[in-house]
Parts: C-alpha cells; structure tokens; sequence
C-alpha cells in the first residue's frame, strides 16, 4: 500500500453511523478519524509531509508559542501537533493547531477519553493526494461549523500555502502563496514567512 496515495473508510455498523464511542475503541496506531459518522482510516504520511509539517510547526512556535511578548517575540499562542481532538461532528487529529492564549490561559488538556474539545482558533493541514479531499471538504465544513477561525492548507507537492479565514457561511480564501513567496499569513501576519523555507529539500 502506498502510504502517500491510500485511505479507506468504512460505516461504523450495519445500516448505523459511527459514533465517538467507536473511534475511540480503535487503536491509535491504525491512524483513523471520524468524519460525519464515517471512520476513514489514513495511511501512514510520507517524508514530504512530515518535513513540511515540521517545518511549519518550527517556523510559528519559536515566534508565538510562548506568553505574548516574552523574548521580544509577538507570542500569544499554544502550538501544538497531531493532537486527538472532538471538534463538532468530527474526532480527529489536525496535523498542526493552535489556540490564543488570551483566550484559553491554560493549555488545553484531554478530558477523561484522552480528546481536547477546546476549539483551536487555528488549524493547518498539510495536504495529501489520499487526504486533499477531506480537507478541503468535509474537514472544512466541520471546522467552519465548530467555529475555528483560521484554516490554513500546505500542499508539498504543489508547493502553496492557503490561508483561509472564517466567514459567515463559509471560509473566504485570504491569501495563496506559491513557493518562494515573501508573506504575511494571518493569525501570524506579525511576521514575515518565505514559503521556500517550508518546501526546500
């Protein structure tokens, strides 16, 4: 199998949806979220999306996660990656995440099912052919709907970054970048990001 190009998914039961209970009882290492009452289960991420997730990761927590301007950084932010999480209809685990620390003092903590169900005001997927769909669609409309504020997409193979900010009925697309492009991407648009340093090999 092809750990860059597969997913699959299956119906919690005959006839039923999934439900919480049920991607809870399946075992992390088999990477599987709950999308809308479905399980889909994910491979295993390649290099290129592990190092660009990294990279992004990197990039934003030695700027912002700490308390709002410590270290003569802006800060303000918790940082995060691969947290298990409940965010409305989904169960799932965002590649890279963030919460406002004016807004939640406290690093959100699991409950008592190992999920932090403290919406993130921002989320990042890094995208996949076997994962673009769920993100820029079904993810997106959950997302939307719980609430998060900024949903950015970073796609390894065609090198852009998307920057998506929340709207009423949907998200309206506020920046998109190509590689090797000088930018400011909010919720972080205090700093500048060369989205070469979030590709390069």
């Amino acid at each position: 199998m092809n750990s860059a190009d597969s997913t699959s998914s299956s119906p919690s039961r005959p006839g039923g949806r999934a439900t919480l209970k049920d991607w809870l009882a399946i075992p992390e290492e088999e990477r599987a979220e709950l999308i809308d009452g479905e399980i889909v289960y994910q491979s295993m991420p390649g290099p290129r999306h592990g190092r660009s997730q990294g990279r992004i990761f990197s990039r934003l927590t030695d700027v912002f996660d700490r308390n709002a301007g410590e270290g003569g950084v802006p800060g303000g932010w918790w940082i995060s990656m691969e947290v298990d999480m409940h965010i409305g209809t989904l169960g799932c685990r965002p590649d890279v995440v963030g919460w406002r620390r004016d807004r939640h003092p406290e690093l959100p903590e699991p409950n008592q099912d190992g999920l932090v169900t403290e919406i993130p005001d921002w989320i990042c997927e890094v995208l996949s052919s076997s994962t673009a769909y769920l993100d820029q669609g079904r993810k997106r409309s959950a997302y939307h709907a719980a609430g998060v504020e900024h949903y950015w997409w970073l796609d390894p193979h065609y090198k852009t970054l998307t920057v998506l900010a929340r709207e009423r009925c949907d998200y309206a697309m506020a920046l998109l970048a190509s590689q090797a492009e000088i930018i400011r991407a909010e919720p972080f648009d205090a700093i500048e990001i060369n989205t070469a340093d979030l590709f390069r090999r």
